[in-house]
């Protein structure tokens, strides 16, 4: 392995896609990493499918349909090895993407009021914090687990201010 991953066109084309979601065209960005995905197929390359199923997921404010996408990334993360997150970037360990993957579903999950099946999630997600880095993105989803089992405690079933669907 080298130093500099290879081009990967479909990282480069999700990577565009996302960025549109991010200056606020999520139609585009949803229709463009629709596209990919039927390219990519459910049974292709695992972190592709993990990183779109993942950024899919925050592009539907409807949390059935965010959890359908949710589910399809961790199905994906289950399937990834490290070496192959390590193609795309020499830092990228499978196991460090579980936290979010939970979160993720477990905050879909609550705000479907499937409170102990959320709750289920969350526990994963906390169990599997102790991969996360130190810093400001280790920090975020900490935050996020312990904003999301308030919620949970609460039985409140309305969307964080600072889910990626909301803003």
């Amino acid at each position: 392995m080298t130093d500099t991953p290879a081009a990967d066109p479909t990282m480069t084309a999700i990577t565009a896609a996302v960025t549109l979601g991010r200056e606020g065209d999520d139609t585009s960005a949803r229709q463009e990493l629709l596209a990919i995905w039927r390219d990519v197929g459910v049974l292709g390359d695992p972190f592709h499918r993990c990183t779109l199923a993942h950024y899919l997921a925050d592009l539907y404010a409807d949390p059935a349909e965010a959890l359908v996408w949710d589910v399809r990334a961790l199905d994906a993360a289950d399937a990834l090895t490290d070496q192959r997150a390590q193609e795309h970037d020499a830092s990228l360990q499978v196991a460090g993407f579980y936290p979010s993957l939970h979160l993720n579903i477990a905050d879909n999950l609550r705000r479907l009021a499937a409170f102990d099946a959320a709750a289920d999630h969350l526990g994963r997600a906390e169990e599997h914090s102790v991969a996360l880095p130190d810093g400001p993105y280790g920090d975020m989803i900490r935050t996020a687990i312990r904003s999301v089992s308030g919620a949970i405690t609460a039985r409140d079933t309305t969307a964080r201010s600072t889910s990626p669907t909301v803003g």
